[in-house]
């Protein structure tokens, strides 16, 4: 893929989270992806994690990506950013994290995510 082709399907990704899009996310990532999160040192597959995600969404209605910072490099990308989100109830929370996607025929291939742990309970309450 080229630099483009992964800048592309990265903010594809993105922005599809943001607007609550879980097909769009589903689209980006190759069925066999592995997606790793620092908080509890795990691995899920595809429909497992798309599964936290539609939770997120109904959860938190209103999302976006602030501070993107995303580097392209052969073969992926990362993107360092605060999740800004209202939860139902009216509060906003932020969640600073990085990602790192390996991405393999226009498709994300593994995701390793790193949250701010500090701010990630206060996420999750």
């Amino acid at each position: 893929m080229s630099p483009a082709d992964i800048e592309a399907l990265a903010n594809r990704f993105f922005d599809a989270i943001e607007a609550g899009d879980a097909e769009t996310v589903a689209d980006c990532y190759d069925p066999s992806v592995v997606v790793w999160h620092n908080y509890d040192r795990l691995e899920q597959g595809r429909e497992a994690n798309l599964k936290v995600l539609r939770g997120m969404i109904r959860a938190f209605p209103r999302r976006a990506y602030a501070n993107r910072d995303l580097k392209i490099f052969d073969g992926g990308f990362a993107q360092q950013h605060v999740l800004v989100a209202t939860r139902t109830d009216g509060k906003q929370v932020e969640l600073p994290a990085a990602l790192f996607c390996t991405v393999a025929h226009g498709r994300i291939v593994r995701l390793d995510e790193y949250f701010d742990s500090a701010h990630e309970a206060e996420f999750r309450n």
